[in-house]
């Protein structure tokens, strides 16, 4: 055959596929025998495939299969038919009945959510504890003959921020000479404490640790009485209307004059000084100090000033009565000052260690830290600072305990005693102090919420602070002598406080350690130890 026909014959319609070489166990039974040609001359063992060579005949049966959808046409006459537009109509009704019944909801939780109060205006002096370092010298740990300076008292602002107070209220630091008052200027710092410039750097320095100064301008401080004759009273007056502008103009928060019951025409005199300090800014503070602790004698100047600090708790301190005569006092001061922001302190000038024994020392830093008002301290309160009750310390003025060596190296100090070896110890009085002073600064309960007294036994006192609806405190004192298991109850409240007491609450601290901070307590039988003070705290339930 020539090689032509071959080529012809290869070219027929369908390829063949020649399976000649089969695997041997594919093999046919008879391989042995000679292969016989099949009919129409095919051999044995080949496969025919049918490969289309068109691919168009694919693309078209694939575009036959395709889902074009409606037409417009059919669509317009699907959508004009009854029975989608009344599915139309009940789907745009279903939408707004909806959407009104979300707002409908909507209005209905607004008005029946429970409205928040109108926070009150408070300045900086209600926000914390106020500090006062009545004699440079001794607050820096020096004896009396010694000299105390600015620069020293700001080596101590670090100290000092730690325990969170708003201000520290410095002096009386003019230059006085006693019972004379042409030779008293109360625009000249005098020399023994320092100097003008030292003044404006402490200024500065206590600024940036966010602590304001009070400067306390009582004019005849190295007298007796404080103050000088009634006939010098206008030339008084005019002194100190001098002094307070200089002052407050340099930079000073506030001035503080003491022994205001000393002062003739008091109630004359504390108003023009008011008004002369707010004038020149409104966030500058008068604080007046009174020896009074006559209710009465009080309240008489609690409206001349911004804050007041008497002697109101000096006599209950030194007899230690009862839980139930406290509460009288607390209540009757309260009730009879009406709207007036008040201030609390153990006396005007005075240590808190002077007038409440030792076992109740941190019980008072609890009651005053939670009182309604601004508490009010001494240097070395937050350490029990104890008068003339050690070799070598002054009665006056007592001499801060820095350290075991404070009072000279042939004085020796119980270390517990001293800054430095409280500071570190999570169950001293100066932990308690701070922890108190930080959250007087942070609760809104206890800034400026409202007090509820409890009914208690005689030896106890106990109290709720609540605002709206911030986290409520409960305090509960033990000035006794016996363990006590308070029965804690709501008295009868108005029904706008909404105020129910839980079944238990959380403990926040105690003054003696004798529970666990976070510890969960019962409200209706709340052991309490003799001369320990507890702090809880339980959420607001609408």
């Amino acid at each position: 055959m020539s090689q032509d026909a071959g080529m012809d014959m290869a070219e027929v319609d369908m390829k063949e596929v020649e399976l000649n070489e089969l695997e041997p166990e594919k093999q046919p039974m008879n391989a042995a025998a000679p292969p016989s040609a099949a009919s129409g001359g095919e051999k044995n063992g080949v496969v025919k495939v049918k490969v289309a060579d068109d691919e168009a005949d694919a693309a078209a049966a694939a575009a036959a299969s395709k889902f074009t959808g409606l037409s417009k046409e059919e669509l317009l006459k699907v959508a004009g038919s009854p029975a989608w537009v009344r599915t139309r109509w009940a789907l745009l009704l279903l939408f707004w009945l909806g959407w009104l019944g979300m707002l409908a909801g909507a209005v209905v939780i607004i008005v029946q959510a429970p409205r928040c109060r109108e926070l009150p205006v408070q300045r900086w002096w209600h926000q914390g504890a106020l500090y006062r370092i009545g004699s440079l010298k001794a607050f820096q740990g020096q004896p009396e003959n010694a000299n105390g300076s600015l620069a020293g008292l700001k080596a101590h602002l670090d100290y000092l921020s730690t325990l969170k107070v708003k201000a520290l209220v410095l002096g009386p630091i003019h230059q006085n000479l006693e019972d004379d008052l042409a030779k008293t200027n109360l625009l000249q710092i005098d020399p023994t404490f320092g100097s003008q410039e030292e003044f404006t750097q402490l200024l500065e320095a206590a600024k940036k640790k966010n602590i304001q100064i009070i400067l306390d301008l009582t004019p005849n401080y190295r007298s007796q009485s404080s103050w000088f004759p009634p006939n010098q009273n206008e030339d008084v007056n005019g002194k100190m209307k001098e002094a307070l502008s200089f002052w407050l103009k340099a930079g000073v928060s506030g001035v503080q004059v003491h022994n205001v019951q000393n002062l003739a025409d008091a109630s004359s005199f504390l108003p023009r000084w008011n008004n002369l300090t707010h004038s020149i800014d409104e966030d500058k503070v008068l604080i007046a100090g009174t020896g009074a602790s006559n209710l009465s004698e009080i309240l008489s100047l609690l409206n001349e000033t911004d804050l007041l600090s008497s002697s109101y708790l000096e006599d209950f301190e030194r007899r230690s009565s009862s839980g139930q005569e406290l509460k009288e006092l607390v209540s009757d001061y309260l009730s009879a000052a009406g709207g007036r922001w008040c201030s609390w302190t153990s006396s005007q000038v005075g240590h808190l260690a002077s007038y409440v024994p030792a076992r109740l020392l941190g019980l008072y830093h609890l009651l005053l830290f939670t009182l309604p008002g601004t508490p009010i301290f001494s240097y070395g309160d937050e350490i029990g600072l104890q008068v003339a009750t050690l070799p070598g310390q002054p009665a006056e003025a007592p001499v801060m305990l820095w350290d075991e060596k404070t009072l000279g190296p042939s004085e020796s100090v119980n270390l517990s005693m001293t800054v430095q070896g409280q500071n570190n110890d999570p169950t001293s009085l100066l932990a308690l102090f701070r922890k108190l002073s930080d959250s007087r600064g942070k609760e809104r309960s206890l800034l400026h919420g409202d007090l509820v007294v409890l009914p208690t036994q005689d030896d106890l006192f106990a109290y709720v602070r609540c605002w709206d609806q911030n986290e409520r405190f409960v305090v509960v004192l033990n000035l006794g002598t016996m363990r006590q298991e308070a029965e804690l109850m709501m008295p009868p409240v108005p029904s706008s406080q909404k105020l129910e007491l839980p079944e238990k609450a959380t403990l926040v601290l105690s003054t003696q350690g004798s529970h666990q901070e976070g510890s969960v307590l019962p409200l209706h039988k709340l052991p309490v130890a003799p001369g320990e003070g507890l702090l809880l705290r339980f959420s607001y339930v609408a």
